[in-house]
């Protein structure tokens, strides 16, 4: 009987000193990214019929069947589907809004009017050289205004390209990585043995995916994992050992789309739907938008008044010189020379003439096309769209966040509860050291009979 008692209580002993250092390794990774609290899983060990005098009684003690991973496989996949949503959102709101604030920082509202209010000084004495002058300077300081807004829209895609080339390389690294732990993982055949450690590094590496593009996730029997992009099905991007590689190609507008050769080596166009790839994919979008919205607002200036000044004359009694050139805001200046240059006069006027009939029915035209306006409206369009998306995104990160609260607390390190765990177990060696004390006493008592 002694003898029983003493591999029951040295079964005990193994399975409270398991527990302690599980419990000591949550402790000490409470801080740790992508650590899932584990737990020791135990099996009674038991024999029936051990003992005539026991019957069923079950006599050999416990055994420590494994280290379990205390994770939710739908809340993983829930922080996964909602991290890819909500940076998808971040990015288009970071995106639209570098965007709005260029456009808005350039000027050229503030340097339209400015245009405009000098064309309408000039009114007042339409041979006046300061005043001529001061139309000059504010049409110069309007196109250089088109210019820098145009600079600065095509610099903010051009930031977005890069980043995203860089999510495609970060994406197509964690490919790799996660094959690779695929291959330690399925090689890992003993069921007892500590191989959460393999299965955290999987599930970071997924986490991290789906902040870049929305992905779709099979964990396979052997716990290697198998990954899909794109909607639906999608097309593979690891499976098992083999990684596929995702490109990205900038298009002559700007705009960029992604190609996936998955591990089959097929090649397929994909569209990200979430992620940080899908929100670069729709901001460049809208930077292109925005970049041809405004070669549109200084096209409309450009051809308003370049057909105005055809129709007068200026200071020498020539007819009216084109007061820009260029294509569009990227290259639109001010082609005027001379402030004599201005056409305010009517065609057939006298050199030098006060006449400022030509230059009123410029300030007509410039009312009829609304330039200012199509301004306006073109920055409130940035605008909205940055407030709109705003409460989306804010939508989103409450949801993502709330998804992250759920897993937290079902597979995060609660300092309390473990350091109770601690107490207990220890309670638990401790008692079966006892138990094996008193066997042992038991025992010298049966000697000394």
């Amino acid at each position: 009987m002694s003898a029983n008692m003493i591999s029951i209580a040295s079964s005990g002993l193994r399975a409270a000193r398991a527990a302690l250092d599980v419990t000591s390794q949550n402790i000490a990774n409470a801080g740790t990214e992508g650590y899932v609290r584990r737990s020791v899983s135990q099996n009674e060990l038991s024999a029936s019929n051990l003992h005539a005098s026991y019957g069923e009684i079950s006599q050999l003690g416990v055994r420590v069947a494994g280290i379990t991973r205390n994770v939710s496989g739908f809340d993983q996949a829930e922080v996964r589907r909602t991290t890819s949503d909500a940076t998808r959102a971040d990015t288009l709101v970071d995106g639209l809004t570098q965007l709005s604030d260029t456009a808005d920082n350039s000027g050229v509202f503030t340097a339209i009017t400015n245009f405009q209010s000098a064309l309408s000084q000039m009114t007042a004495s339409p041979a006046n050289s300061s005043l001529r002058a001061n139309v000059v300077e504010a049409a110069r300081t309007m196109a250089q205004s088109f210019n820098a807004a145009n600079n600065g829209l095509q610099s903010a895609v051009t930031g977005m390209q890069n980043e995203a080339a860089a999510g495609v390389k970060d994406l197509n690294d964690l490919a790799t990585n996660l094959a690779q732990v695929n291959i330690r993982i399925s090689a890992d055949t003993d069921p007892a043995s500590n191989s959460a450690g393999l299965l955290d590094e999987r599930d970071t590496i997924l986490q991290k995916m789906a902040a870049i593009t929305h992905i779709n996730t099979t964990i396979n029997a052997d716990n290697t994992v198998t990954v899909q992009l794109g909607t639906g099905t999608g097309t593979t991007l690891v499976d098992h050992a083999a990684a596929g590689s995702l490109a990205m190609t900038k298009g002559s507008d700007g705009n960029i789309s992604f190609t996936l050769a998955d591990t089959t080596g097929a090649s397929t166009a994909i569209t990200p739907a979430g992620g940080s790839l899908a929100g670069q994919q729709q901001a460049i979008s809208a930077g292109v938008t925005a970049l041809s919205g405004l070669d549109s607002v200084a096209s409309a200036m450009m051809s308003t008044i370049n057909t105005a000044q055809g129709h007068g004359v200026d200071q020498t009694g020539a007819t009216g010189a084109a007061m820009f050139t260029g294509n569009g805001a990227a290259d639109m200046t001010m082609a005027l020379t001379n402030p004599n240059q201005l056409a305010a006069a009517s065609a057939g006027s006298t050199v030098s003439s006060q006449n400022g009939s030509n230059l009123s029915a410029m300030i007509s035209s410039l009312t009829s096309a609304n330039v200012s306006g199509q301004m306006n409206d073109y920055l409130f369009g940035l605008s909205s769209a940055v407030a709109s998306n705003t409460t989306m995104r804010d939508a989103f990160d409450t949801i993502a966040t709330n998804a992250k609260t759920s897993l937290a607390a079902a597979s995060g390190v609660d300092l309390d509860t473990e350091a109770a765990n601690l107490v207990r177990y220890q309670q638990a060696y401790q008692a079966s050291s006892k138990v094996i004390q008193v066997a042992s006493t038991l025992f010298d008592q049966l000697l000394n009979l």
